[in-house]
This record gives C-alpha cells, structure tokens and sequence, in this order.
C-alpha cells in the first residue's frame, strides 16, 4: 500500500534512532537490518513500503546465467515494483556475490524505486552509485549473484538482516542504517514518533546548557512539567 505524502513528510523528520526508541516502548526490539550501511555518504533520508526480494543459497543447477531470463528472476521483480517502494533483499548476509549492479540498479531509478536496501553486498560499485539510487547495503563485490545465491521470488515475507520484513511493512533508512516499522503499527508510530524527537531536541538543548542528566534523561516530574511548559512559550 502506498504512503501518502503526510506519512512521507512526518517519517522523513524522523531518526531511525528515535524510531527504535517509539517501537521499543512497543515491545519490539528487533528492527533495526543489520549490515545495511550507506553505499554513499549523505544519502537522503528515504521512507517507502517494502516491496521484498528473496534469495537462497546458490544452487548449480538454478544459479546460472541463464536464470537470468527466467520469469522468477531479479529482472521481473524489477519490472513488477511500482514508483515510491523500498527494495528490501534477503540476501542471507552473503559477502561475495553481488545481488545487483549498474544496469539493475539504473532500471530501478528509472522506475522510480525509492532506494535498495539489503543485508548482501552490490557488485559495480562506481557504476551503480552513478545510477543516483539510494543504496543501503554491507558492502560491494565483483561476482555476481549466482556465484553464491539463487533468486526465488518478491513480495513475500523475507528475513533481512535478522530482522522479519513483510511486504508493505515501512522502511525508513539514514545515516545509521534501516529500520522496519511493522505496518500494523505505522498509526501509532506516526502519532508518537515526532513528539518524541521533539522532546529529545529539547533534552539535547538542556545538555548543551550543562544540564545533568539524572532526571533529564528521562524526565522526572519536574523536567516533564519544565518541558511542558516550554512547549506552551513555544521554546520546544
């Protein structure tokens, strides 16, 4: 299901640090993807419905070349995204075959993917990262996939990076990696999220102050009605 643009805007001012935080208090712990780091330096904070990707182990008899032109490959998952998903690939953290290059990534920008997020590693690094699309993943190698996976099909529940990813679950990656947010719980998470980075800027400018951090952090009584207060004299 597609974000509207609300959700889009209230997400994108949204760490994924204070995200974990919002999904803690909820009970859920593992939703940070491991291994998924910034291909570039800098890249835009993205928000997008997962659209998965799966991977095994390679198989000889599967994991060919020729596999490429077969109706379950990665070239008909691409075809089948539509604008604004994440990619989300459970490549089972393998580190020597590269689940996507240049011309798979090239297409996905063309197709208006928002970013590739996986817990594998890219192959044709400088080609891929002159396509423009936001990559996040655990690093580059020369070989293709097929030297170590076999592709089994999208739009099904996935594991990437430890963490379970379903499809239309929402993906909001930064700087410090991706995070899922379970679509179940996107209302309360939109509810909550901004409210708790606003008061952890706060609490970041009453640090700066020399503020010490037993009762600020988190608030007792006291700082929670300072806080309060200064959210109503518009200094929060």
């Amino acid at each position: 299901m597609p974000l509207d643009p609300a959700q889009i805007e209230t997400l994108s001012g949204i760490s994924t640090a204070t995200l974990t935080t919002v999904l803690l208090k909820k009970g859920l712990r593992n939703v940070w993807m491991r291994g998924t780091k910034p291909l570039r330096a800098g890249q835009p904070r993205i928000v997008g419905p997962a659209f998965t990707l799966r991977f095994v182990p390679a198989r000889e008899d599967l994991a060919t070349p020729a596999s490429w032109a077969s109706p379950t490959s990665t070239r008909a998952a691409i075809e089948a995204m539509p604008e604004g998903v994440v990619a989300v690939v459970d490549a089972m953290g393998i580190e020597d075959a590269g689940i996507f290059g240049d011309i798979l990534c090239g297409r996905m920008q063309k197709r208006g993917v928002a970013a590739l997020i996986t817990d594998g590693v890219v192959r044709d690094a400088a080609g891929v990262l002159q396509t423009g699309l936001p990559v996040w993943c655990n690093g580059v190698a020369a070989p293709p996939s097929v030297a170590g996976l076999t592709f089994v099909g999208w739009q099904q529940p996935i594991g990437c990076g430890g963490v379970a990813v379903f499809p239309d679950d929402v993906v909001v990656t930064d700087d410090d990696g991706a995070v899922v947010i379970p679509a179940a719980f996107l209302g309360e998470v939109l509810a909550e999220a901004p409210e708790q980075e606003r008061a952890e800027a706060w609490i970041m400018k009453q640090v700066e102050a020399g503020a010490a951090l037993p009762g600020l952090y988190p608030m007792n009584a006291e700082t929670k009605a300072r806080y309060e207060q200064a959210k109503e004299d518009g200094e929060a």
